[in-house]
């Protein structure tokens, strides 16, 4: 048999190349740096650093694919009351994981960058193939950040949505209407971090006193996202959207949780940023115990510095 034309060797070659191709694509920042730049190639750079490592992971387990990807500090929401923190604790919960084995592949659908060019967004669709070729399809949502030119993730959650062919059209980028400057300014980033913890608490607040369709309603960007349920398909799209989905048919005047701010990135742009958090009952249970939370992260942006900051993806 002739290797040079069998399928197997087409396909190692394949493997080969893209494997090699993801290092140059997770950097491509770094010629970026070198040439002038724009809020549109810095998007497509870090869309085009997603799609590589879909391609790498069809040679790994989603135990080994995913972290590779992940910064050294990636925060992951798990179970009730967890916050998986640090490269070690995400490991270890992907082992634990029923698809640790198996082989994941995904397309991002959008990706939204801020304005100094290091942080950014992309989320879109997942499908996990087992050794028995059953597959299970997820929506998955990732916070990145570039250092050194290349970008890795901070922040990452999957959610399990039902059989069916999602929509892989993608969607308009959330791009800043200029690049500017990074600033490694202490008091400056530490202002722009606050700022985005006060506007997680004030969502929080403002949803006990309008209920919670109402609050999200008022805080989300007209373009908003929202993962949605288990029987969503497709992403919710748009402010409205997202307050009819969590504030239900009989939207109440007031919430029955309340949640704040655990850990907060925020680009030294003061653009763009991600708050980590858990949601909890405002009251314990029947037995007096007291609820661990949910874990969640949103991500926020705003126009400007001066801006009032609004979630853009959930």
């Amino acid at each position: 048999m002739d290797v040079r034309r069998s399928p197997l060797a087409r396909h190692g070659r394949a493997i080969a190349l893209a494997t090699l191709a993801l290092p140059l694509l997770l950097t491509r920042g770094a010629a970026q740096d070198a040439a002038p730049a724009t809020p549109a190639s810095v998007a497509e750079s870090l869309l085009a650093a997603d799609r590589a490592a879909s391609t790498q992971a069809a040679d790994r387990p989603l135990r080994d694919s995913l972290p590779a990807m992940f910064r050294d500090d990636v925060i992951v929401p798990g179970a009730p009351g967890r916050l998986y923190r640090g490269l070690d604790a995400v490991r270890a919960y992907l082992r634990e994981s029923p698809d640790a084995e198996a082989h994941a592949s995904w397309t991002p659908i959008r990706a939204g960058v801020s304005a100094d060019g290091r942080h950014g967004f992309t989320f879109g669709f997942m499908t996990v193939t087992r050794a028995d070729r059953t597959t299970t399809p997820l929506k998955y949502m990732a916070y990145w950040t570039r250092e050194d030119g290349a970008w890795r993730v901070a922040g990452y959650k999957r959610a399990r949505r039902p059989d069916g062919e999602a929509a892989l059209t993608v969607m308009a980028p959330l791009l800043p209407a200029r690049l500017v400057a990074p600033t490694t300014d202490a008091v400056v980033r530490e202002r722009q971090r606050a700022s985005l913890v006060a506007a997680e608490r004030a969502f929080s607040d403002r949803a006990q006193r309008i209920g919670l369709g109402a609050a999200f309603r008022e805080f989300g960007a007209p373009t908003a996202v929202n993962m949605g349920g288990p029987a969503s398909v497709p992403y919710v799209v748009g402010n409205d959207a997202v307050a009819a989905l969590i504030g239900g048919n009989s939207p109440q005047p007031t919430s029955p949780v309340e949640w704040s701010t655990d850990v907060a990135l925020v680009a030294s742009s003061g653009d763009l940023g991600i708050s980590f958090g858990f949601i909890r009952p405002n009251a314990n249970a029947p037995d007096g115990t007291a609820s661990p939370g949910s874990p969640f992260f949103t991500i926020w942006h705003r126009a400007s510095a001066d801006a009032p900051w609004r979630y853009v993806a959930e």
